[in-house]
């Protein structure tokens, strides 16, 4: 089995636009020890078979990345993807959370070990990159600063040992509508300068950068900014911040146990995840 970590954007900042219109981004990207899990079996054909409590959210869609990602592979180790996959969605979807992504990345990972295929670093850059930015660095795993449209990854500080809180106000939002609706001007990019020795340093950093989405996001969906107003008011909270394009928002706390005192407190219709970062 292998396990599918959750992508957090601690912060966002959108710098460019290239000539094909997609936006280039700067951000730290982190991943939480929440996880959707993928395990693989020999077949005869492709399947995927969804449940958790998230897995109604896919169980219509007749392709996934999970899929897609099966059959690029098969092709590339020249093979058929005679595999029975088992997805378990821990994730929520269309959340900001990158789960789609990290689940296509760990089904890349679980597949290569089953087929035994071996490939170059380049094959393995073009597979990841034509399922979308975001699969090299839920391949990777590990908290890193993305910049281009999020496929250019570096190295970054370990992050201090802090406590994350995930919530969201129960509205998934499509990443294209978000960026379609962003106005304004571009960030400029802000060279990175030390690491953080605790977690209030880092919600110095992110409080300094953002997400310039927010605004955006907020105008498509209008629960989020109760969920800021919330977590940012709450006890103990270091910084308040949407992941992403949204609509999970996150809110960093020096304890776990401060983190899930406020995850208590929530509104029910709210989904929420106290935890811990994690690569």
């Amino acid at each position: 089995m292998r396990s599918a970590h959750a992508k957090v954007n601690l912060w966002l900042n959108v710098v460019g636009r290239r000539p094909d219109g997609y936006h280039l981004l700067d951000s730290l990207v982190a991943f939480v020890d929440l996880a959707d899990t993928v395990e693989v079996r020999p077949a005869d054909g492709l399947s995927l078979d969804i449940d958790g409590p998230h897995g109604a959210g896919l169980a219509a869609e007749p392709q996934n990345l999970v899929l897609t990602a099966a059959r690029l592979l098969a092709a590339r180790a020249g093979r058929s993807p005679d595999v029975a996959i088992s997805l378990g969605k821990h994730i929520p979807v269309a959340a900001g959370l990158g789960g789609g992504s990290a689940d296509a990345a760990a089904t890349l990972q679980a597949l290569a070990e089953l087929w035994d295929v071996s490939l170059s670093e380049a094959m393995w850059s073009h597979i990841t990159r034509s399922l979308g930015a975001d699969v090299p660095m839920c391949l990777a795993g590990r908290t890193a600063l993305a910049s281009g449209v999020g496929e250019r990854l570096e190295p970054a500080p370990p992050l201090p040992d802090a406590a994350i809180l995930l919530v969201n106000p129960g509205i998934g939002l499509a990443t294209r509508d978000v960026f379609a609706a962003r106005k304004g001007a571009f960030s400029r990019s802000i060279p990175l300068q030390g690491s953080w020795t605790s977690g209030r340093e880092l919600a110095q950093e992110l409080a300094r950068r953002g997400n310039d989405l927010t605004a955006a996001a907020t105008s498509l969906c209008r629960p989020i900014g109760k969920v800021l107003a919330a977590l940012g008011a709450a006890p103990g909270s270091l910084y308040a911040g949407m992941s992403g394009s949204g609509a999970t928002c996150f809110a960093l706390f020096d304890s776990l146990e401060a983190a899930q005192n406020i995850a208590a407190s929530l509104p029910p219709a709210w989904w929420r995840h106290a935890g811990r970062f994690v690569g």
